[in-house]
């Protein structure tokens, strides 16, 4: 690749047929590495007789196979690149964080310098559509999690990539052996004390931060925009974060919904409850397919989604079904002008994976927990809301328990610790009766994870 060519010039104000004949450029380029350095690719490939040689255009992807999520969780070392020819940056390990794996032990996502750079580029994008300034101070408020949370770690990189200031309030569910977790009340201290501009973070917790500083009438008159992501949030809870800050009498009421994953990085609003842009069109394609046959659907159809990077070096991914049922339209935005490719909602999460309080959850690992405790008669994990009474309040999980053991505290701790092992999510401990759990006279089958939300 010579230098300069990794970015597209004149970025999304390119035409649409430029910027795709750009990316089948990085198509080809990608494929040939992951031809000779991709394990997976290279074995299934082989298996299927694949000639990666004669793909030459975008449409010729579809004659590779999808890549669902499963696989990359089950070998995550195995979508690593292992390519000791590389320039060094290309090669060497900058930072490693996590998606759900399919046991106790989360996914591994391999980022090099060279992707660390990328993702630098895609940020600075991400800024410029979204309208975050150099001159904003940004309030990390995503949790201190177990293992190393994308949203946490990649919010310091946006905020250099867009030249602003950034600190962390260090919430969620205390662990280790420092203590550096804070509470609530440290958030809003903070926020006020260094006037904060942008709140970044998952929407419930946002919400309580709001709730609470009207409560302590804290002085947020310096907010003036809420980045939220991590969970899905509704366009009622999205006007209730403009509502707090309205009466908080903040400089602004913007709330910027992100849309991402950890594989793919974030897209960006260009105005409030738009399509989310591609910010970088340059490091990935992605299509909407049909996640039973992989035919690509035609623009404005909903299907399956799915990237293919165009440009990586550390965990590289083609067709990779991400888990989101949405649509994806091109050409010029009507509202900003820029080209390149659109997400359009509402976004539907599949249902292998769950979401609760910003962390994807796999619900078969945490049956399969539950069920390895003898004591546990009878189980069901409930999702729902921490006050069912108002609909945008934290998501809490609930696990109902019927047992005889005589120590409950004892059980109740136990089933804790099982639960945060495979979720890094606390859940809420109930006793109950075996029938109001499950009743064979009843039902045919027990129901074993509700999400109630």
């Amino acid at each position: 690749m010579s230098p300069g060519s990794a970015i597209l010039p004149g970025g999304l104000k390119q035409s649409q047929p430029v910027i795709e004949a750009f990316q089948t450029e990085r198509l080809r380029d990608m494929l040939a590495l992951c031809a000779r350095a991709h394990p997976y690719y290279r074995e299934h490939w082989r298996r299927a007789g694949i000639d990666v040689q004669s793909l030459q255009s975008l449409d010729d992807l579809q004659r590779l196979p999808l890549t669902p999520k499963q696989a990359m969780m089950e070998q995550p070392e195995h979508f690593r690149l292992q390519a000791p020819d590389l320039p060094l940056h290309e090669r060497v390990l900058c930072e490693v964080i996590y998606t759900t794996g399919t046991s106790a032990e989360p996914t591994p996502v391999y980022n090099t310098t060279h992707d660390y750079h990328a993702y630098l580029f895609q940020s600075s994008r991400v800024a410029e559509i979204s309208g975050i300034r150099s001159d904003d101070i940004i309030a990390n408020l995503f949790p201190l999690t177990v293992a190393p949370m994308g949203a946490f770690v990649r919010s310091a990189t946006n905020a250099y990539a867009a030249g602003a200031a950034i600190f962390a309030a260090l919430p969620g569910s205390g662990h280790g052996a420092f203590g550096v977790h804070r509470p609530l009340d440290y958030a809003v201290q903070a926020i006020a004390d260094r006037r904060a501009t942008l709140l970044w973070g998952v929407p419930s917790f946002i919400r309580r931060v709001l709730l609470r500083a009207i409560e302590l009438k804290a002085d947020f008159r310096s907010v003036r925009m809420c980045a939220i992501t991590g969970e899905a949030s509704s366009a009622a809870l999205r006007e209730d974060l403009r509502r707090c800050m309205r009466e908080l009498g903040a400089q602004g009421t913007t709330v910027f919904d992100r849309y991402g994953s950890t594989e793919m990085g974030a897209f960006a609003q260009c105005h409030e409850e738009g399509p989310w842009h591609n910010p970088s069109p340059e490091i990935q394609f992605h299509e909407v397919v049909d996640p039973d046959t992989g035919r690509r659907l035609p623009d404005g159809e909903r299907g399956a989604l799915a990237v293919t990077h165009l440009n990586r070096r550390g965990t590289v991914l083609l067709r990779f079904l991400v888990g989101d049922i949405v649509a994806i339209e091109r050409g010029a935005c009507p509202h900003c002008g820029r080209f390149g490719d659109r997400i359009v909602g509402p976004v539907v999460r599949t249902r292998d994976l769950v979401k609760v309080k910003g962390m994807l959850i796999n619900p078969a690992a945490l049956l399969d927990a539950l069920q390895s405790v003898r004591e546990i008669d009878e189980f069901q994990v409930v999702i729902g809301r921490s006050d069912p009474s108002d609909p945008f309040s934290m998501d809490e999980m609930r696990i109902r328990i019927a047992s005889g053991v005589p120590d409950q505290t004892a059980l109740a701790q136990t089933v804790v610790s099982r639960a945060q092992d495979v979720t890094r999510v606390r859940p809420v401990v109930e006793f109950a009766a075996a029938k109001e759990i499950y009743d064979p006279a009843l039902q045919t089958k027990a129901r074993r994870f509700i999400d109630a939300r």
